[in-house]
């Protein structure tokens, strides 16, 4: 076989692996599967792309290519997943015999020695973990800008912020590095990333996916675990995959299931729409965002939507900040617990100004003032639920304004509080998903003429994610994403 044969051969096997890589988890794994690429083949081009596109915006902290490759030598063609290349946030899931930071210093380079349950579920998946992404100091912000590891940039944009905390996993398949990546979500941290960076992103139902073995709950259910991705079949997939009882778990969701993919678009039709420019607490959204929702709204009306303009009334300030409380104790709590793991004392010098100021806030919080915190976050989840006697779902756009300038959030010193204050400013539907446990998703379906995507926020009945799913599916075709690739220079 002459030279040029055999270069022309190479290049047609990368142009092959390129153009695999370009499409979404469930067609990698159908082309793996088919025998057309190898798992080490789709490896090595995901591992490239990480090589070649990683400098210019920093979302991936961690690299695990010996596990990587160990896990594509072995792989087993008969799982969903088989051989796609998949990124961990560098929060919460953990990985045994991989550090584990949460992007603080106070970590180190600890080194986790089990298995969190859903990483076990996504390598029974068939996921080929390449590595970590970053996060804000134990994952607390709406921007990824963390002192230890520095920023991560928007694709799309790189003056512009991620929005956080799974900014790392958001930027990181809006830039093709990987087709989907794991995140979770206290306040916002799968959807507001998602909206900055243009691609897919459900909060499941509060106790969908488990955080076994550690965690019964986190914050009193406050916290989501799912991934970011660029198709909604591929989050419906892996949620059939990792949602599942474990035994201990606080929460379990009644009913049998049917499969998340099996979109019903007969059942959406059905669908009472209750859409809001504004929520009750800043009492507007910027401009170009409720022209956004117009755009969202006109399309859904086409796709036969009922739609109606309502929001749901409660304590709107009192649960913002019994919220804001809670987050500071289960800082608070976080903080010591490592401080215990670690044998090691929490000092100032160890944090950054706002997760320790946060943290002395949280340790000033009694138990009995967190208690009515909850009870009141309790009692706005009443009302909020009642809400959905009338409707379905409700529509805002997931953000106040497009993505924020890196550096817009910024804290030295002072009032930690206030800073969420600005944060609510730049995100003031995301956590009311959190607090009442509700499924909810950003759908990327407003772009710009500046190619700046705008997340469209749905908040679904409880356990109702199915809904969601198909209102997103039948959006994504109407008004597809998938196709648009930043450029980066």
């Amino acid at each position: 076989m002459n030279l040029d044969l055999i270069l022309w051969i190479f290049r047609c096997v990368l142009t092959h692996i390129e153009d695999v890589l370009n499409k979404d988890a469930i067609a990698q794994a159908k082309h793996v599967k088919s025998r057309e690429v190898s798992p080490i083949d789709l490896l090595e081009g995901a591992i490239n792309r990480v090589k070649e596109i990683n400098p210019k915006i920093n979302a991936v902290i961690t690299e695990m290519y010996d596990q990587a490759f160990e896990s594509a030598e072995n792989i087993d063609y008969s799982l969903p997943f088989a051989g796609v290349p998949f990124l961990l946030k560098d929060f919460l899931a953990e990985y045994a015999g991989v550090r584990f930071t949460a992007a603080s210093q106070f970590l180190g380079d600890f080194v986790s020695i089990e298995d969190s349950e859903l990483v076990k579920r996504f390598k029974s998946a068939g996921f080929v973990i390449i590595g970590k992404t970053n996060t804000p100091e134990f994952a607390i912000g709406a921007v990824v800008e963390p002192k230890r590891f520095g920023p991560t940039l928007n694709p799309w944009d790189t003056d512009l912020t991620t929005g956080g905390s799974s900014g790392g996993a958001g930027a990181a398949v809006a830039s093709r590095m990987v087709s989907i990546a794991h995140g979770n979500d206290a306040g916002g941290s799968i959807r507001i990333p998602a909206a900055c960076c243009g691609v897919f992103g459900l909060k499941p139902t509060r106790g969908r996916n488990s955080l076994a073995p550690k965690f019964g709950d986190l914050f009193s259910g406050l916290v989501s675990e799912h991934v970011l991705t660029r198709s909604v079949r591929d989050s419906a997939a892996v949620l059939d995959i990792t949602s599942g009882y474990v035994l201990g778990d606080p929460y379990y969701i009644e009913g049998v299931q049917k499969s998340f993919l099996e979109f019903d678009h007969e059942e959406t039709k059905k669908t009472k729409i209750a859409f809001s420019k504004k929520d009750l607490l800043t009492g507007s959204v910027d401009s170009d965002m409720n022209q956004a929702l117009d755009e969202a709204i006109s399309l859904c009306e086409d796709l036969g939507y009922d739609i109606a303009e309502d929001y749901p009334v409660y304590e709107a300030e009192e649960a913002w900040l019994s919220f804001t409380k809670a987050l500071s104790c289960g800082l608070a709590w976080s903080v010591d617990g490592w401080a215990k793991i670690l044998n090691k004392k929490p000092e100032e010098k160890f944090f950054e100004p706002l997760v320790w100021d946060l943290y002395q806030k949280g340790k000033t919080i009694s138990a009995s003032e967190y208690l009515t915190c909850i009870e009141s976050l309790q009692i706005a989840s009443r009302r909020i639920a009642e809400f959905y006697e009338e409707y379905d779902v409700l529509m805002t756009t997931t953000l106040g304004s497009k993505p924020i300038p890196r550096g817009s959030l910024e804290y030295s010193s002072g009032d930690p509080f206030e800073l969420r204050r600005r944060q609510l400013k730049f995100s003031p539907f995301t956590y009311i998903a959190n607090f009442t446990g509700l499924p909810a998703m950003s759908v990327p379906v407003v772009w710009d003429k500046n190619n700046i995507p705008t997340g469209i926020h749905f908040m679904g009945r409880f356990g109702d994610e199915r809904l969601l799913l198909s209102i997103a599916n039948q959006l994504e075709e109407v008004a597809p994403w998938a196709g648009k690739i930043p450029c980066l220079k």
